[in-house]
């Protein structure tokens, strides 16, 4: 079974601490090394809901970042948990982030 509660580590060093409420919702924070500035690591709050466990215990789930200290852009992931041949859990994620542009000319090149 796939436990969404505490931090978690991606694949470019970024970190997130996530507490998990007894209905699904969460919040935390998210520590990343990537921004679009360039600049140094931030920490930005993090918002979600995942889906109850059930029997099998792989949950779905979504959340936002706001990335307001350093960058006009929001990333919304949704993944579901799971756990390896080897007892690891893993958070397989898709993600868009969106980054405000000054037109709807612009629109096109907004969403990464």
């Amino acid at each position: 079974q796939c436990q969404l509660s505490g931090l978690w580590r991606n694949d470019q060093d970024s970190l997130m601490e996530i507490s998990v409420r007894d209905n699904g919702d969460f919040q935390g924070q998210y520590f990343t090394q990537v921004t679009l500035s360039g600049g140094c690591a931030q920490i930005s709050p993090l918002r979600g809901t995942q889906q109850q466990l059930g029997e099998e215990g792989w949950p779905t789930f979504a959340f936002t970042v706001r990335w307001d200290k350093f960058s006009n852009a929001t990333t919304t992931f949704v993944g579901q948990c799971f756990v390896d041949a080897g007892g690891k859990e893993m958070l397989s994620t898709t993600w868009l982030l969106r980054e405000a542009v000054r037109s709807l000319e612009e629109d096109w090149k907004a969403t990464r």
